[in-house]
């Protein structure tokens, strides 16, 4: 496997990073909002249960003729939907979300290419153990709907529908101590990797053995959230997400950290900004220079347009 000092220092460097802002946040908690400040409760339901959520669409256009600077037509649209379904009754937490996202772009005469495709649904359900503390079971999964590929080339697939996906099964103890702040430490986690295609499987993308659809891990998992809104125009939201495979290199952790920022200029018109970064020491990429190996993926998408809590 193609792993330089560089490339571990920098690893490093990144989940300590991580590690340290996930740590600070509840020192800055006067400052930041929660998950139902993006997606603000419009009902609180009977028998304990809460509901709403967020639409989003998005639009930029550009046109071109006889510009003496330059330039190309272009257009492009990002939609996002997140959704929860919450719980709470005396020793009983329950909480259920399901997020969306899917974005596309035309530049002159070019083909249609993706800027974003996104399917997470999380189910995590816990029983009191004290004031902050819950036992606590976790069920996530991860996958996209639509095929990728690496433009200008869209003839082979480098991605696909369930290629990959990611199904994680965790028990562990979920802390509540902090508003807004949920901290989950599960020493006990399945997660499957799924290349649910011929040409991906045989070429053993995303870390599967080569002709081989799925492959398990077992081992350790952190999942750290932080929601909030800031006042009625500004909300964010952050999730961290670490596994340590038991089973093959402990010390690699797996790192998927998304980060999202909404600004409402008017009562409909919003400015987005979410960002995703990734590290999968199994994932191997090919850079601009030919060279192979694990690799920091980073992925920004900002958008004006519409949105609608409910």
């Amino acid at each position: 496997m193609f792993i330089n000092i560089n490339t571990l220092a920098m690893k490093r460097i990144i989940l300590f990073s991580l590690l340290s802002g996930m740590l600070a946040m509840p020192l800055i908690a006067q400052v930041l909002e929660t998950e139902a400040g993006l997606k603000k409760v419009k009902t609180e339901l009977p028998g304990g249960w809460q509901r709403g959520g967020l639409i989003s669409v998005a639009f930029s256009q550009a046109s071109f003729s006889n510009w003496a600077a330059g330039g190309k037509n272009s257009i492009s649209g990002t939609g996002l939907l997140s959704l929860f379904a919450d719980f709470r009754e005396q020793k009983l937490a329950w909480n259920n979300s399901f997020d969306f996202g899917y974005g596309l772009m035309k530049q002159g005469a070019d083909d249609m290419v993706k800027t974003d495709d996104k399917i997470d649904l999380m189910s995590k359900v816990g029983m009191k153990a004290n004031e902050k503390w819950f036992y606590t079971g976790l069920f996530n999964f991860r996958s996209q709907l639509m095929p990728g590929y690496k433009y200008p080339n869209t003839t082979d697939k480098i991605s696909d529908f369930l290629a990959p996906a990611y199904l994680v099964a965790a028990l562990g103890m979920d802390y509540k101590g902090v508003e807004n702040l949920s901290l989950f430490a599960a020493p006990l986690t399945g997660r499957l990797t799924i290349v649910n295609n011929e040409k991906l499987s045989s070429a053993g993308a995303f870390g599967v053995n080569p002709g081989e659809k799925v492959r398990s891990e077992f081992g350790g998992y952190v999942r750290s959230s932080y929601k909030k809104d800031i006042n009625e125009r500004f909300g964010f939201q952050t999730k961290l997400d670490l596994f340590s495979n038991y089973l093959k290199n402990p010390q690699n952790i797996d790192i998927n950290w998304e980060a999202m920022a909404l600004l409402k200029a008017t009562k409909f018109i919003t400015l987005s900004l979410s960002t995703n970064l990734l590290y999968d020491d199994d994932i191997i990429i090919t850079d601009k220079d030919g060279k192979k190996g694990p690799r920091t993926q980073f992925k920004e998408v900002f958008g004006i347009g519409l949105s609608y809590k409910f």
